[in-house]
């Protein structure tokens, strides 16, 4: 089984566990709705812990594997694309996560692209306020 299979199948049982093994220590996940990416596998971790309990109905519908750029400094490494469905409340989701490999094919980058924009915003809006929730970002201030 490959690191993409191994990666689906611990989403689709919600296994952080088995997450914590495919990820590098200096995981960077680049999200749709923050612009920086999240770092490091305690964060990436603790992001996968919100999302798996925000999606609902979350399923993967397709996948694609070749190589691309990473974000992080631009090598070329194996990669794979999983088309997914979800929602989020009332809000159908349609994404794909694009996973870079390291050499050992653990996940080293990890980006998530989401339509709607409508959606995005649904999905922004639910994993603030469960980071929050779980210590892992500031309260947004009140005006």
């Amino acid at each position: 089984m490959n690191a993409a299979d191994r990666f689906r199948t611990a989403v689709d049982n919600k296994d952080l566990t088995a997450l914590d093994d495919l990820f590098t220590e200096d995981i960077r996940l680049y999200s749709p709705v923050k612009f920086t990416p999240f770092e490091g596998k305690p964060m990436v971790l603790g992001l996968f812990g919100v999302l798996l309990r925000t999606f609902e109905d979350f399923r993967y519908v397709g996948d694609y594997t070749g190589t691309a750029q990473t974000s992080t400094d631009g090598s070329s490494a194996p990669s794979a694309v999983l088309l997914f469905r979800a929602r989020v409340g009332d809000k159908e989701i349609h994404g794909i996560d694009l996973l870079h490999l390291d050499d050992d094919g653990r996940i080293k980058e990890f980006t998530v692209m989401v339509r709607p924009q409508s959606a995005v915003h649904a999905l922004g809006e639910a994993v603030l306020a469960g980071l929050v929730e779980d210590g892992l970002a500031p309260a947004p201030a009140v005006q």
